[in-house]
Formats: C-alpha cells, structure tokens, sequence
C-alpha cells in the first residue's frame, strides 16, 4: 500500500475545515496568496468559509474610508447571511453602519471603535442587533445616550459592552451622566462594562452597580469624580471588580476573553489600499511603498 495512501491532500479538505485554517491567516494572505493556490482552496475564500468571524480592525485603521467600506461589503456578503464577529474601526457614516445592521442576524460580537455613525441610525437599527452579546463603541464621539438607551432595550443578550473615551476628546464636554443612566435603566444583564474617561458622577454609577447585579468587571479609570467606598461595595457586591483611582489599582481579566474576544496585543500586519477590479469583481491589494523601511508607519492608531 502506498505510504501516502491514508492522507488527503490540503485541496480535499472539506470547505469548513480550510476556512478554520485561513482564518488563522492574515487578511492579506488570504486575499491574495491562498486563492492563487488552487481552485478549492479560492472557492472557499470566495464562500463564506472564511468569513464567519471577520476581524479586520487592525487593517481599517490604516485604510482610506471608501476601501473600509467596500471591504466590509464584499466579506460580509460573501458569508450570504451574517458574520457570527465583526471587528472594524473609523466606519465614517450611518450607511455603512446600516448596512451591517442588515446582516446582523447572526452576530454576536460587534467592535465599531473610532467610529462616526449618529444617535439617529442607532435608534433606526437597533432591534436588528438583538443577538450582539458584546459591543464596542469606544471612542464613538456622534453618538450619547440616546443610542446606549436603544442597544439596551433592543439587545437583551448584551453581555459586554465597551464605551472607553479619550481624555483629548473629553475636553470641554459637559457631564454624560444621561449614558450611565441609560445603561442603567436598559443594560441589567451586563457583566462587563469599561466606560473609562467618561464625564459621570459617584450617584450615576452607583445606579449602574445597582440595577446590574450581574455585573462583574467595571472600568473607572479617568472617571475622577467618582468616589466609591471600598467596604460598601466589596460588602454589597463582592463578586464585583472595579479598574479605577478610588477603589483598586490593578484586576486580573480572568475568562473574559470568552465574552469580548479582546486582546491588547499589536498585531504586526502590513498596510495596503483596497482597490476594486471590477473585471473579475476580485480584490487587488496595492501596498505603501517604504511601509517595510518604515514599520512604525500608522502605528499606534490615535484614538
């Protein structure tokens, strides 16, 4: 019997079993080296095999505004129904915010961060992430409490939710007390909440630790005026941990990563533009000349 006769070439792997594979590739690799391979290994890139989980957040930060969208349409199509994860940052207005909403049936982890959608949109598509159990709008200065009160009363199964800010963008802005109460009054099934550098008071997040009694990590760090007394809560809600300058100074993150899928790690991967061509509706990928002499280029992304 030949030596090689129980093993199946890589081009015979069953769809899902090389979309796990690639996923483990950088978007790069898998836009431009595994469909040239063979033609089993481009359908699958050209299915939805690969775009289940679709975490192209590190690549947006570097990329123009009309290539994020086209992105995000293309991948998100190609998994004809929805992504179960989408990691994307800068989205620069409601329509392309709209659009993900539309394809939210099956999403669970949505990260929008440094994003520009309004107050409007989110109350006009909200009920269509009912399934979102994580979300990150960090830095997502157009939107108040008006979008928090609309996530919460749509999404139920909200686990997580991310509303780091600024301090730069802080400056000069009045009190965001109205979004702790919104996610107070609409959020009770939360079990993480980072809210750092928001413009809130001790009585504002004292509601948020009251009407979540689920919550278990809560992130205070730049909000000073919030003053909490250790024995109260550490007597009251001891499974609760609080990142912030008045109560401790260091947390362990635990399983979180289960809920949030978050890691604070770099990801070392190159910069390029994403141009259609529209020959054969494939995506030709272009880099920035001098981005291997300078690999510090768009890095760290501001906020």
């Amino acid at each position: 019997m030949d030596e090689g006769a129980d093993f199946r070439s890589w081009d015979e792997l069953i769809p899902d079993a090389l979309g796990l594979i690639f996923r483990n590739l950088s978007l790069q690799e898998v836009l431009t080296v595994v469909p040239r391979v063979c033609r089993s290994w481009r359908k699958v890139v050209m299915g939805p095999y690969c775009w289940l989980e679709i975490d192209i957040e590190e690549w947006s930060n570097r990329s123009e505004p009309e290539n994020i969208d086209r992105m995000l349409r293309m991948l998100i199509t190609r998994t004809s129904g929805s992504p179960r994860k989408l990691c994307v940052s800068e989205l620069q207005n409601d329509f392309i915010f709209s659009f993900i909403a539309e394809h939210a049936g099956s999403l669970q982890t949505l990260r929008l961060p440094r994003s520009d959608m309004s107050d409007a949109i989110v109350e006009q598509v909200a009920g269509r992430l009912s399934t979102v159990t994580f979300l990150d709008l960090s830095y997502c200065g157009k939107i108040g409490a008006p979008a928090l009160k609309a996530i919460g009363s749509n999404c139920k199964l909200l686990a997580g939710l991310r509303r780091n800010m600024h301090p730069i963008d802080m400056d000069g802005k009045g009190s965001q007390a109205d979004e702790a109460r919104a996610i107070a009054a609409t959020m009770p099934n939360l079990k993480r909440l980072e809210i750092a550098y928001l413009l809130i008071d001790t009585d504002s997040i004292v509601e948020i630790i009251r009407s979540c009694q689920e919550l278990e990590f809560l992130d205070l760090r730049g909000c000073w005026d919030v003053k909490l007394d250790d024995k109260y809560i550490s007597d009251k809600f001891p499974k609760l941990k609080i990142l912030g300058p008045q109560v401790i100074d260091h947390y362990e993150t635990n399983n979180w990563d289960v809920c949030s899928d978050y890691t604070d790690s770099f990801y070392d991967t190159d910069s390029f533009d994403a141009l259609w061509d529209d020959d054969d509706e494939s995506l030709e990928l272009r880099f920035y000349e001098g981005f291997d002499e300078d690999p510090s280029y768009g890095w760290p992304p501001s906020p």
